[in-house]
């Protein structure tokens, strides 16, 4: 008898997703109007808290998780996704600046603790090796609030030409597009690209190696030292010495890409990739900097600092007339009087703070520059204790100049 075929069983098709469905983190079908009910991790925290109990820091992430999972808003073919990291900028910056407007001690202890908040999220998060959007959220929330109270508040007060204004706006412009060159690929690293010519051996004994090192050091990556490297960027010539030497090929190979770096390559911890020519990642673009997005992260800083002091310019030049930038900065009479003027002048010194930051980091990257080194070349050399700090720690010998 011939053996009967069993007919496959087809599996239901699942049912298309309204705009307010979704799924969650459990892979079941949730809507959006549910999002308070059935959260038992929410209602232990909240009767430990009603008690005055402490509550356990794993209950803590699990409740963050859940508000991240159903923070969604509809949308075609499923509800999306939004990041709750965003939401803080849009919401408390406001308030803070309004807040510090009332009053003049108001307003120095809203931008003392503005920055200090910004230092410790970044730390947090930076140590914890997680991407943010915080910080991005921030950066272009604070350029759209400062040019609105600029449109609403400075140029009602016919102190500003249709002409500063066009200057004004088209460097706004300018910074978002350059933010946009920034954000596109920085120079990440794919197996298709790298030098694959190593044989299997070699493979099996790199990966072998990475895998014990990462066991050994958690948390650390498999990279050689920064005197290893050499400064032109050679794959063929790399891919010869790695292929003659498997102690020299493990120094450049990375066992989390299974890919060969080229010579100043480096794997980030936080994007979870290698980067070609890795200088930093940069939490205001929420991306790396590295070969191909370096010259854009620099255009973006300068017309930045030069549309800020610009704009800081003209908002001290309407609200403190008859004087200069410097004096109407730190003394201006009668500012406080009228809740325009003092909201302008908040803005003024918390565009200063935030232009003094990205200064800052210009000036470090023209160093870095000019010394033909990038900034995790400085950090490594500086952990590693085979650097030295010049110039009160602007600068950094890292041993490999000339």
């Amino acid at each position: 008898m011939k053996p009967v075929k069993k007919k496959k069983t087809e599996e239901p098709e699942l049912e298309p997703l309204c705009c307010c469905e979704y799924i969650d983190r459990n892979g079941e079908k949730n809507h959006v109007a549910a999002c308070l009910c059935d959260c038992q991790d929410l209602d232990e925290g909240c009767d430990r808290w009603i008690t005055c109990k402490s509550l356990q820091p794993e209950t803590c992430e699990r409740i963050m998780d859940t508000i991240s999972d159903r923070l969604r808003i509809p949308w075609l073919r499923g509800a999306k996704k939004v990041n709750i990291s965003i939401i803080p900028p849009l919401v408390l910056l406001p308030v803070f600046l309004h807040v510090a407007s009332w009053h003049f001690l108001l307003g120095v202890v809203v931008l003392t603790s503005l920055p200090v908040l910004a230092l410790w999220y970044y730390y947090l998060t930076h140590r914890r090796k997680e991407q943010t959007l915080f910080f991005l959220s921030l950066g272009l929330f604070s350029l759209g609030y400062m040019y609105y109270v600029f449109l609403q508040e400075v140029v009602p007060r016919g102190r500003v030409g249709p002409v500063q204004l066009a200057v004004l706006t088209c460097g706004l412009f300018l910074i978002l597009l350059a933010l946009y060159r920034a954000k596109r690929n920085p120079g990440y690293l794919n197996p298709a690209s790298s030098d694959r010519s190593l044989s299997s051996s070699q493979l099996e004994f790199l990966n072998r190696k990475g895998q014990e090192k990462t066991k050994g050091f958690p948390g650390t990556d498999t990279s050689g030292s920064l005197n290893n490297r050499t400064a032109k960027d050679d794959p063929k010539g790399s891919s010869r010495m790695l292929a003659g030497s498997p102690t020299k090929a493990k120094e450049d190979w990375c066992a989390k890409c299974q890919l060969v770096r080229p010579a100043r390559a480096w794997h980030c911890r936080i994007c979870g990739i290698c980067v070609r020519r890795m200088d930093h990642h940069c939490v205001w673009i929420n991306s790396c900097v590295g070969e191909s997005n370096h010259q854009a992260f620099i255009l973006a800083l300068l017309i930045f600092l030069l549309t800020s002091v610009y704009g800081i310019t003209l908002t001290l030049d309407t609200i403190c007339r008859d004087r200069s930038v410097f004096t109407a900065l730190f003394y201006c009479p009668g500012v406080y009087a009228n809740y325009s003027s003092a909201l302008s002048f908040t803005c003024v010194w918390y565009s200063v703070i935030i232009t003094a930051g990205m200064a800052y980091i210009f000036l470090i990257q023209l160093i870095n520059i000019s010394y033909n080194v990038t900034e995790r070349e400085v950090q490594q050399a500086l952990r590693q204790k085979t650097g030295r700090r010049l110039l009160c720690g602007l600068i950094v010998d890292t041993g490999l100049l000339g």
